[in-house]
């Protein structure tokens, strides 16, 4: 595939990181996931319990930058300063759902600050954040000027699955699995398993894995919800009394990064699964919802649709955005990065500059 460049890039403006003192970088230099509604794009920082939401401010700038506490808006087991380590957002009409990594931590050395043992020993320490464990969807309104979250709109409520602060349900339903379970006890950046994208359609949900990687194949979970009677969201036994269905996706070694999509089409954002750096690709899988069974995806059933540039140590792309036609502007798809480098920042205007790309 010949080399591709982004049609051209918008900037995105946030407030300063003091409005949200916990988070140890600012964030703009810290974007974990994104999507939009309407003229409202949402964003996360991936050390925080909420949404930030942009509103166009110009052609291609986005600002009047607010963040959103979910922890406000429903019960979270470590409190709504907890990181959740929101790694999917998805709008599927006025819907907002949300996917915490669900993932292990493992402690990095901090060299050479420490001294050898103590680095070594801070890596012997593995942090189970139960907020992670968070699946679940928000009523959205429009306020103020753009979309709001909020846990309740006339009839419609807030709902996810019951979180449990010693047993995330998730787990406890993926336990046995023949190809997941042996990585259920491994941090992220591992191959441990961990969450990075999600996409719905009514009450069908799609999880893109980052880890576990298998014989080149990223993993996507499949689930069917409803709601039960004390008002948490449940997946349906849909497979021989599992609760959800898996697809083995080729993506030659990558795991997923986001998910989008694209009519019918779910578009696949691949990276590394593991802490290095690597390539990024962007794969089409052409009608995935009429995929109702478990399988393993021949290569010839996805499409490789965009090459991503690689940039080593920075621009690591890690949310896939449609961005829709406006004024003379063709509609593309927007790519925003974390660990960006640093012609895309202004630290002094709390700003970042995310691509677009048509392909």
């Amino acid at each position: 595939m010949p080399d591709q460049s982004p049609e051209r890039t918008i900037t995105l403006h946030f407030q300063s990181r003091d409005v949200l003192r916990h988070v140890d970088d600012p964030l703009h230099r810290d974007l974990s996931t994104a999507t939009r509604w309407k003229d409202s794009l949402l964003v996360t920082c991936d050390e925080t319990a909420g949404v930030d939401r942009l509103t166009r401010i110009g052609p291609d700038d986005w600002g009047d930058h607010r963040h959103f506490n979910l922890g406000q808006l429903i019960d979270l087991p470590d409190g709504p300063d907890g990181e959740m380590d929101i790694e999917g957002l998805h709008c599927d009409g006025d819907w907002l759902w949300v996917a915490g990594s669900h993932s292990l931590k493992r402690k990095k050395a901090k060299r050479p600050d420490k001294s050898a043992k103590k680095a070594l020993d801070r890596m012997t320490r593995i942090a189970r954040d139960p907020n992670r464990w968070f699946l679940g969807r928000f009523p959205l309104v429009e306020h103020d000027g753009g979309v709001v979250p909020v846990a309740i709109d006339g009839t419609r409520r807030a709902a996810c699955i019951e979180l449990k602060r010693t047993s995330p349900k998730l787990i406890r339903w993926l336990r046995g699995d023949p190809h997941l379970d042996p990585f259920l006890d491994l941090p992220s950046k591992e191959n441990g398993l961990d969450i990075e994208g999600i996409v719905a359609r009514d009450m069908r949900v799609l999880l893109g894995l980052r880890g576990p990687v298998l014989r080149g194949h990223a993993v996507i979970l499949d689930l069917e919800m409803k709601r039960t009677r004390d008002g948490f969201l449940k997946p349906r036994k849909i497979e021989g009394g599992r609760r959800y269905r898996k697809h083995l996706v080729p993506t030659a070694g990558q795991g997923i990064r986001d998910l989008a999509f694209d009519g019918d089409d779910l578009l696949i954002l691949t990276g590394p699964t593991m802490a290095g750096d690597g390539p990024a690709a962007v794969l089409r899988w052409p009608d995935a919802l009429d995929h109702a069974r478990s399988g393993v995806l021949a290569p010839g059933e996805v499409d490789h649709a965009l090459d991503l540039p690689y940039r080593g140590m920075h621009d690591h792309p890690e949310g896939l955005v449609h961005w829709p036609a406006h004024g003379k502007r063709k509609p593309g798809w927007m790519v925003v990065y974390d660990s960006p480098a640093e012609r895309r920042v202004s630290d002094r205007g709390q700003s970042v500059t995310a691509d677009i790309w048509r392909f």
